[in-house]
């Protein structure tokens, strides 16, 4: 994957609010940061604007399960209280309830205070690409109804243009006619130059399911994408899409940490 320098000029650095181990000696490799160290620096510096009475949203994936281990930690603690969690998927639901966070829906509160989940890839304009979990529609959804959408990354998520690392953008569509559909998504990119996936389940080789119980068709560019905004109408237009993975001006912050310490960029 294509990445971006880690201390770009188009972030500022902050001082590290959760102390970060200092660079191992030669004889201490061991001492490294992993990948999961600083998905859990960023999760945790994140949870930092959680406040108590917030309703929040709940995001899906490795990087958003620390920030809400951490919020269910800070509420056995007695550190945040009322706090109302709306998960953006299944697996998200099931491990708020394991840490006893009290949950909800968008019909009871339509507008959410805050939501915490992790990207694929991020742009220098803070647009996204996030799905690749499968839950894409119920994060958009959530996610488009917070005042503040914070967004948590290592430094291997960081990008100079959105779909040219060639790992996917995913886009869930109905299953009816989904081959019909993924040639017509296909078609849309010819000039940039695009593949056309069904998503398959790795042991079983059937289509892998939503939340929604919808496919979703992996589309692999062969570059930048070009104007994000374009492709994002011309996707939602054709029948059969439902929504993708284009996270376009959603974002209100993005929290990146890196061997070096955090860094944090504002819209």
């Amino acid at each position: 994957m294509k990445m971006a320098i880690p201390c770009s000029p188009l972030f500022y650095m902050e001082k590290p609010t959760i102390p970060i181990p200092s660079p191992p000696s030669s004889s201490s490799a061991s001492a490294v940061l992993t990948q999961d160290d600083l998905k859990r620096i960023a999760a945790y510096r994140a949870v930092e604007y959680v406040e108590s009475g917030m309703v929040l949203g709940l995001g899906t994936g490795s990087t958003a399960a620390y920030a809400i281990e951490r919020i269910g930690e800070l509420l056995k603690q007695g550190k945040l209280k009322d706090i109302v969690g709306i998960p953006t998927s299944k697996k998200t639901e099931k491990q708020a309830s394991a840490w006893d966070i009290p949950l909800s829906d968008l019909a009871t509160h339509p507008v959410l205070d805050l939501a915490i989940d992790g990207a694929d890839e991020v742009d220098p304009k803070l647009n996204l690409i996030k799905g690749r979990g499968g839950s894409l529609l119920r994060e958009k959804m959530i996610e488009g109804a917070c005042k503040k959408f914070i967004v948590i990354v290592d430094e291997t998520k960081m990008v100079e243009n959105l779909g040219e690392s060639g790992m996917a953008v995913p886009v869930e569509v109905v299953p009816f006619g989904w081959a019909f559909t993924a040639k017509r998504l296909q078609s849309l990119f010819e000039e940039v130059g695009c593949e056309a996936k069904l998503r398959r389940c790795a042991k079983s080789g059937e289509p892998f399911l939503t939340d929604n119980s919808n496919y979703i068709v992996d589309l692999f560019f062969k570059g930048p994408i070009g104007d994000l905004e374009a492709a994002s109408d011309s996707m939602l237009r054709l029948t059969g899409v439902i929504e993708h993975g284009l996270f376009l001006d959603m974002a209100t912050s993005v929290i990146i940490a890196s061997s070096f310490g955090v860094t944090m960029k504002n819209k």
